[in-house]
């Protein structure tokens, strides 16, 4: 048995981690930041999870010359630019980037994580000089969690103890960012996780994996992965306590929590929304039901505007080129039926009842095809129109 204890601050909870967060002058706004680092001063193991784009950033192809399982204990962060389809160029600059770390802080195989526009080659420069305002003694997760962010509208923080039936326990944190540009194929945006639990290095990229699986890459804002979208594990060890039961079950929950917050922050969302398909002829034809209908225009649309139109579902997952049969389809939108063979066309009373459920932040559209035991659940949000806007402006 354990227990999860919710801590304010974040990652400054965590023994041995340090973290602060600054402008360098990336952004016009000097009272935001954009240049944060976290740091051990614990060598650490670190599990790595990266995007599905074939066109991966610097940043990740820096990183990935110490393999996605590696011993490191810093992290240095940049807002504004993804330093994405920079070529040799970009990871050069980071080399050169990293090369300014002060020696004091002991950098071991430093990495670098970036988020921003792509195709444009960092200020090196505006970051340099940023390191050397940089307070490496800080535990200051709020500045850094802010700093991340682009098209955010808060901060993603979280912070778990978890303590043991023994009395012992050790403590997981995170910091991530992600508003748009998010679909289930990896990660999906930018996730910091550090912890002072001993983490056997032969489970620690499993353990990541798992969790992943089940948060950041059911979910799904607009149906682009980035060129960037990274998850990090950072396990220094230091409280000396471990449990895979209680590590696993705190992962999974600081992971989906962090989740269902991009969804909420998905650019101009009003909503989040769980799509969950049961009784397809196996669990991938699901997999592929439900991450069809979270990726659906015309489904995000209708939820924006709390229209009870159940076609739209329906057509979606005809469209998934799996096994179905409208003869033994049902829709429920949270515990209400608002389709099924015997009863096609909605009543103004059912009507009236599936708005009001649509009118809530979070609902569960629930499909059964009545085919097989396969079930699985992708969760979305919907399409506004301040979407539109905000990536018609990105860069202005």
């Amino acid at each position: 048995m354990f227990e999860l204890l919710s801590l304010k601050n974040g990652l400054a909870n965590v023994d041995g981690f340090y973290c602060d967060g600054i402008n360098c002058g990336l952004r016009p706004n000097k009272e935001q930041g954009d240049l944060a680092f976290i740091r051990s001063d614990k060598l650490c193991t670190i599990a790595a999870l990266y995007t599905t784009n074939r066109f991966r950033a610097a940043p990740i192809k820096h990183a990935l010359q110490y393999g996605e399982l590696f011993e490191g204990n810093f992290i240095l962060i940049n807002a504004k630019n993804a330093n994405a389809m920079t070529g040799e160029k970009g990871i050069e600059d980071i080399k050169e980037i990293l090369s300014h770390l002060p020696k004091e802080i002991n950098a071991i195989n430093p990495i670098m994580s970036s988020t921003g526009v792509i195709g444009y080659r960092l200020s090196k420069e505006k970051i340099i000089n940023g390191i050397k305002k940089l307070n490496f003694n800080a535990k200051n997760s709020n500045a850094a969690a802010n700093a991340i962010l682009t098209t955010d509208t808060f901060k993603k923080e979280l912070c778990f103890e978890v303590v043991l039936d023994n009395g012992k326990s050790f403590k997981i944190a995170a910091i991530a960012k992600g508003a748009g540009m998010i679909n289930p194929a990896m990660a999906t945006m930018l996730c910091f996780i550090v912890t002072d639990a001993a983490v056997p290095k032969e489970e620690i990229k499993e353990l990541l994996k798992e969790a992943v699986d089940e948060s950041f890459n059911r979910i799904s804002v607009d149906g682009d992965t980035s060129t960037n979208d990274s998850v990090f594990l950072m396990a220094n060890g230091k409280s000396g306590v471990y449990k895979r039961e209680a590590f696993l079950f705190a992962l999974k929950e600081l992971t989906m929590n962090l989740a269902m917050m991009i969804l909420k922050d998905g650019e101009g969302s009003t909503k989040v929304v769980a799509f969950e398909v049961v009784g397809a002829k196996n669990d991938k034809e699901a997999e592929i039901a439900a991450r069809n209908l979270s990726n659906s225009l015309l489904v995000k649309t209708a939820l924006f505007g709390a229209d009870p139109n159940w076609g739209r579902i329906a057509s979606t997952i005809g469209a998934s080129n799996i096994e179905c049969d409208e003869e033994r389809l049902e829709i429920y939108y949270d515990d209400l039926l608002i389709y099924s063979k015997d009863e096609p066309q909605l009543t103004p009373q059912k009507e009236e009842l599936a708005f009001k459920i649509m009118q809530k932040e979070s609902f569960k559209i629930r499909c059964n095809l009545n085919i097989g035991n396969g079930s699985f659940t992708a969760y979305g949000c919907d399409l506004s129109y301040n979407y539109v806007k905000i990536n018609a402006e990105y860069r202005t």
